[in-house]
């Protein structure tokens, strides 16, 4: 069902980031900083030599795994800062599963696997930049559902009509035509007072 010129459902590949900022596993922890600093990341994917991801490294790892054990970031490889595996999601499976699966899994970043190729990473935030959109069009839907539950409403005149109230704009199943507007029993009863 598309409505507004729009899928149904978001998807992972709509808002991941691409292409992915990635590591070599023999790197120093102190360069995959450097490169989480020049890229404005909060996270890179370690891969093996053949480009093969096997973990991630975020600003928690490197907090917890370097500086609170006051050890040499650039002693320490890539490999033994990471948290591995790296957990994955496709690039079809929709932004509501996969919040749920970051939130099930207190993660904030899951990488993006095609065809057992890495094609992006997607992030807790790249899902929350468009949450407002989502529900505009959420919105949108429901405004376009009820103008067209009230049209269907209008063309089927009688006591059981039900529709978005002309007055009040709630929904009422027994709207009731007054002088060319549809209004509910509450709002017919507080006109019926004033005259």
């Amino acid at each position: 069902m598309t409505e507004i010129g729009i899928r149904a459902k978001m998807l992972v590949k709509d808002v991941m980031s691409s292409p992915t900022i990635t590591i070599n596993e023999k790197a120093s922890a102190q360069k995959t900083a450097q490169l989480m600093e020049k890229y404005k990341v909060g996270g890179v994917i370690v891969t093996d030599k053949q480009g093969k991801p096997l973990g991630i490294i975020t600003e928690r790892d490197l907090i917890t795994r370097v500086l609170a054990k006051n050890s040499s970031p650039s002693k320490l490889t890539a490999k033994q800062v990471m948290t591995a595996p790296l957990i994955t999601v496709n690039p079809d499976e929709t932004l509501s599963e996969t919040a749920r699966r970051m939130s099930r899994l207190d993660i904030r970043r899951l990488g993006v696997m095609y065809k057992g190729s890495l094609v992006g990473v997607i992030t807790s935030r790249d899902i929350l930049a468009v949450t407002p959109e989502l529900l505009a069009i959420i919105q949108e839907q429901a405004r376009i559902q009820g103008e067209a539950a009230l049209e269907e409403a209008s063309e089927y005149p009688g006591p059981d009509m039900a529709g978005y109230c002309n007055q009040c704009e709630r929904w009422s199943n027994a709207l009731e035509e007054v002088e060319g507007s549809f209004i509910c029993e509450e709002c017919k009863a507080e006109l019926e007072e004033k005259f």
